[in-house]
């Protein structure tokens, strides 16, 4: 018999067949579609929608589902990669941010009184700064008063869970203040790499061995960084005091408050032959307590404290919060607590 369209079905082709197969019977010749729809089927746009739900090798492999899946790499935190903002057009960028604007914008809202500076005088870079930290202004307050030798060929060591979360944060702080990466929860190999690196390659280093700012204007314990890496790599450390910060720019609050501060550099320090990072760390912690029992005192007064071991610790009386803060926003004059400890103020 003869089909309505004037062909037998008996009678076709072996090529015809063939090729109806292939196609699919919707696009077989005499089919209801009818030849037009075999042609589209092989239009580009057909074959590239085909070839995108292809799988591997086209596409990812899919993954097996008894094998764990390794944790997905990141290039932000400690992993963040600093040395672009240490190449010379970024520096100079850098320097000039820090000269026309950090500098009067310190000057202006915390007008500081650098103090002890001499002691910088003919000390061979490259030295570690070690500050306490109380605000978020610490930071570019002490770089705008290093000295000009020092303030452009220095770079902070930066909490990598907090400065460097973020591609923005990373990118920001790695330019304004050549910030590099710490990590402060644990202790880190490739942290103390990169610092140790850098300052082989006669870069300072500012570093905040409290480990984060100040909860309530007390200072924290000191963390043995600084003292590590002064024994590691052989290079002083300067200890710092800020006084007044606090008020600038408070843990928790928003907004710049113009106030009078104080930066006091202190006596360069070495670690003596066979003294350990802890005990070195020690003694840094306690020139730091100095000056800032300087700051509320005399120099007379914190110094003979310091030679009779009574000077009064960073961290404030062991005592409630309110009176914790009841002491620290107290007036500037030293007096006698219940316990019979003077318990200077701290501003910072």
């Amino acid at each position: 018999m003869t089909s309505g369209n004037g062909w037998s079905s008996s009678l076709r082709s072996t090529r015809t067949v063939r090729t109806d197969a292939s196609l699919g019977a919707k696009g077989a010749v005499g089919s209801s579609d009818g030849p037009g729809r075999s042609l589209r089927r092989l239009a580009p746009s057909a074959l590239a929608s085909r070839l995108g739900r292809a799988r591997f090798p086209v596409a990812s492999p899919s993954w097996p589902e008894t094998v764990p899946r390794p944790a997905p790499t990141s290039d932000l935190g400690i992993h963040y990669d600093t040395a672009w903002s240490r190449k010379y057009p970024v520096r100079l960028a850098r320097a000039m941010v820090l000269d026309n604007v950090t500098r009067p914008l310190a000057r202006l809202v915390a007008s500081p009184l650098v103090r002890g500076d001499e002691s910088l005088t003919g000390l061979e870079a490259p030295v570690i700064f070690a500050a306490n930290h109380a605000s978020h202004a610490d930071t570019p307050l002490l770089l705008s008063c290093l000295p000009l030798r020092f303030r452009h060929r220095t770079v902070v060591a930066a909490a990598a869970d907090y400065f460097f979360d973020r591609r923005w944060k990373a990118d920001a702080w790695s330019f304004l203040l050549a910030a590099i990466p710490i990590e402060r929860t644990k202790v880190n190999r490739s942290s103390a790499d990169l610092a140790a690196g850098l300052l082989a390659d006669d870069w300072n280093l500012v570093i905040f061995p409290e480990g984060g700012r100040s909860p309530d204007g007390w200072a924290q314990a000191f963390r043995g960084g600084a003292a590590y890496l002064a024994a590691r790599t052989g290079r002083p450390v300067v200890p710092v005091h800020l006084d007044g910060t606090r008020h600038i720019l408070p843990k928790g609050r928003h907004g710049l408050h113009r106030t009078r501060t104080t930066v006091t550099f202190g006596t360069p320090l070495w670690p003596d032959e066979g003294e350990d990072a802890r005990r070195f760390g020690v003694r840094i912690e306690a020139a730091v307590a100095t000056m800032a029992n300087e700051a509320s005192s005399d120099w007379w007064t914190a110094r003979k404290e310091a030679a009779a071991g009574t000077t009064p610790p960073l961290q404030g009386p062991e005592a409630a919060p309110w009176r914790r803060s009841w002491t620290l926003s107290s007036a500037p004059e030293r007096r006698e607590t219940d316990a019979g400890v003077d318990w200077p103020r701290q501003s910072s």
